[in-house]
């Protein structure tokens, strides 16, 4: 009897480690998971044409190249497409993966960007120099093309005749717009798309440029934001033209661009100094220090300026240097009240703060040791004021656009929100947690504006999301009816094979 019952707990034993062996293993090797068909729920992809600016053309790493046309999210898009009844997507690509552009021979933009071990170097610093191969008065591509995307284009632009006539260029003519026109060159953008009969469309970054321009120049003046109504004008004309025969479509929202890395890459405070320079700068700048507060004191005894608005002004603009590697930046702002008709030296300068966004391209100008007592031109810094002129012309451009798809029934993709997450949390993309870090965030191309190929992917994914909730579709739950994170890299490597 006692054999029996040794035996009996010996295979009760074998029973309970059989389960926990059962349980590991189900928890371990993931089960079979069905197929799951696409149902495109009547849309008609048979004839899809992408309009838009950089991001619809593929732009990344500064240029426009063959393989970032090829990862561009309308090319994406349309391999998922053609998981329905999606028909042939024609890009015009570029000759080589070197990118820039040149014009009878002549280079007019230069190769893109690599990373070069610290951060983007040009292309030709790390493999020298490179034939600019694809020119726009040689040998640009025939059409017609599904992918309409012009680098550069702003909403107007999109609608203009001769935006891509050579004849134009280049005081009015694109030369990546020129590439599409073919033997029509005074065709708009819009009257290339409208003119195959699309059956389904995208309209993307229609109002990106109208402020990038803008920010990217600092506010200086010298790109300003395209107002309201010309940029509702130039939506509304795109959107009636591409619904015209009926055609179903997705229009995405803007980001807010100051987001990107190429405004938040660089410190406000990223300049090292000795004790030494530190009271040298201090020495240099205490008669402008000085003159600031004499020309705030005759100020308030002849102008209804207050002491205590000349206090906040002084000490906004008082400049000093101390030993460290975190001193800020001199710049100058136009936003401070100009002393010049007090003293002609008190030009409008203060330091920077965490509050001023400093452009990319900076980070090569920085000053060191006395030079830093340079201040920088208006061109280097997004000041809050003008980052407040970009914010509330994003957010009236986006009240148009969302008004225009719910009056049509488009599908609206929220860009703005996923860039919102993804420059503050992260956002997951399979297994990857994405941000908008330069080099390291992987969704950013080295350019600081552009997308990398994994981003564009995310966007697509955007894009596709978007549809299933306004049409019914499901690619969201369909086999393989997303982008997939690990198909598309965050860096492209110095030579592309």
């Amino acid at each position: 009897m006692k054999n029996y019952k040794f035996i009996g707990l010996f295979l009760l034993s074998l029973g309970i480690i059989s389960c926990d062996v059962n349980n590991e293993l189900e928890e371990i090797v993931d089960p079979i998971q069905p197929e799951i068909a696409l149902n495109a729920n009547g849309l008609d992809f048979s004839n899809y044409v992408a309009v838009g600016a950089s991001f619809t053309a593929g732009f990344t790493d500064n240029g426009l190249f063959k393989a970032s046309q090829e990862n561009s999210f309308p090319n994406i898009l349309a391999s998922k497409f053609a998981m329905a009844n999606g028909g042939n997507f024609v890009q015009p690509l570029m000759n080589d993966n070197f990118g820039g552009l040149a014009i009878g021979g002549t280079r007019i933009t230069a190769p893109r960007l690599v990373f070069g071990g610290a951060g983007p170097v040009p292309l030709e610093s790390i493999i020298g120099p490179v034939t600019v191969s694809t020119d726009i008065a040689l040998n640009n591509p025939t059409g017609p093309f599904n992918n309409l995307g012009v680098p550069g284009a702003k909403s107007f632009h999109l609608i203009a005749p001769g935006y891509g006539n050579i004849a134009n260029f280049p005081l009015a003519a694109n030369p990546y717009a020129v590439r599409l026109t073919g033997s029509s060159p005074d065709k708009s953008i819009l009257a290339l798309a409208v003119e195959q009969s699309p059956t389904f469309f995208t309209l993307s970054e229609i109002g990106g440029n109208d402020v990038l321009g803008y920010a990217t120049s600092g506010g200086d003046g010298s790109n300003p934001i395209t107002d309201n109504a010309t940029f509702d004008f130039a939506l509304n004309t795109l959107v009636e033209g591409l619904t015209a025969n009926g055609a179903k479509g997705a229009i995405a929202n803007l980001p807010n661009i100051t987001s990107l890395s190429y405004f938040t890459t660089v410190p406000h405070n990223p300049l090292p100094l000795d004790a030494d320079t530190a009271a040298a700068l201090n020495v240099g700048y205490s008669g402008y220090n000085a003159g600031i507060k004499a020309a705030f004191a005759f100020l308030v005894a002849n102008s209804p300026m207050t002491q205590e608005m000349a206090d906040e002004e002084i000490a906004r603009r008082t400049i000093v240097f101390e030993a460290g590697a975190t001193n800020s930046l001199v710049m100058i702002d136009e936003y401070l009240t100009d002393l010049t008709a007090i003293n002609p030296l008190l030009i409008s300068m203060r330091q920077t703060t965490s509050a001023d966004l400093i452009t990319l391209p900076t980070s090569s100008l920085i000053p060191t040791g006395a030079g830093s007592a340079t201040p920088l031109t208006d061109t280097s810094v997004l000041t809050p004021e003008e980052q407040n002129d970009v914010k509330v012309a994003t957010d009236a451009y986006n009240a148009s656009i969302a008004a225009v798809a719910s009056a049509k029934g488009l599908a609206l993709v929220d860009l703005n929100s996923v860039l919102a997450q993804a420059s503050s949390s992260g956002i997951a993309f399979d297994e990857f947690t994405a941000n908008t870090d330069l080099v390291t965030g992987g969704l950013v191309s080295l350019d600081g504006v552009h997308l990398t190929a994994r981003g564009y992917a995310l966007m697509a994914n955007s894009f596709l999301t978007a549809i299933d909730a306004t049409y019914g579709s499901n690619f969201s739950e369909a086999s393989n009816g997303l982008a997939k994170a690990n198909d598309y890299s965050a860096i492209y490597p110095i030579n592309i094979p």
